[in-house]
């Protein structure tokens, strides 16, 4: 039985995770600073190399579970980066995964024993290697995506308000959105439960708090909603 290619390179394997989260104001992004060689002290993305009996998306959960202490995560494959000099010190080709957590769910200990920090996207630093690549194709994947399907929803809490929610989507998209027409928008989609309480603490004159219709949001998640009113006032 043959148990190795002969006369083949090993090469190896890394997954990086762009890690996305919403604070109910701005999207940010979690970063860290590398506390060893190369680009040492230098802001980077959290990643790790696979372990050899690990497939590509354990590795990415397990990376996010260190990091945040948190297992039941949104996860999908961005896609690979293998340019021959990515990483300067040896051949490594990298998996990037995305990934999108409601910040306030996370193990913040953990975030900070990994030097880890929530940045803005608008004040985000230079990044090591090809991670800024990573990050803007993993932006503009999560704005394709957020139009068309509801992966928006697990950047909130479990209740929400439409005025929390249309700020996540205006921090998506980097625009304000009509406050009627996308509240009409999203109502229709028939995905969000009345809870019958409301946000004590919400500035909008105690707004209705909804949850997240979980049945039809799993079984109807590739359907192709429109999540993106069209931008004219009333």
């Amino acid at each position: 039985m043959m148990t190795r290619y002969p006369h083949e390179t090993r090469i190896l394997v890394a997954t990086d995770c762009i890690i996305f989260g919403f604070d109910g104001e701005e999207l940010k992004l979690l970063i860290i600073k590398r506390n060893f060689e190369p680009e040492v002290g230098k802001w980077s993305l959290m990643g790790g190399f696979l372990h050899e009996n690990e497939d590509l998306e354990v590795g990415a959960k397990r990376i996010l579970y260190d990091l945040t202490g948190l297992s039941n995560i949104y996860v999908e494959q961005l896609g690979a980066f293998g340019k021959v000099d990515r990483d300067p010190v040896e051949r490594t080709l990298s998996v990037a995964f995305f990934a999108l957590i409601n910040i306030h769910d996370h193990d913040q200990d953990s975030v900070r024993s990994h030097h880890a920090n929530w940045i803005s996207l608008k004040n985000k630093p230079a990044l090591i290697f090809d991670h800024d690549e990573m990050v803007a194709l993993a932006l503009d994947h999560l704005r394709y995506n957020a139009a068309m399907h509801p992966i928006g929803f697990e950047l909130l809490p479990e209740e929400f308000t439409i005025p929390q929610l249309q700020k996540l989507y205006e921090a998506i998209y980097d625009m304000q959105l009509d406050r009627r027409n996308f509240s009409r928008k999203i109502l229709s989609t028939g995905l969000l439960i009345d809870t019958g309480g409301k946000n004590e603490n919400s500035t909008t004159k105690k707004a209705v708090l909804y949850r997240l219709d979980k049945e039809k949001y799993q079984k109807k998640f590739y359907a192709f909603w429109n999540f993106m009113p069209n931008q004219h006032s009333h």
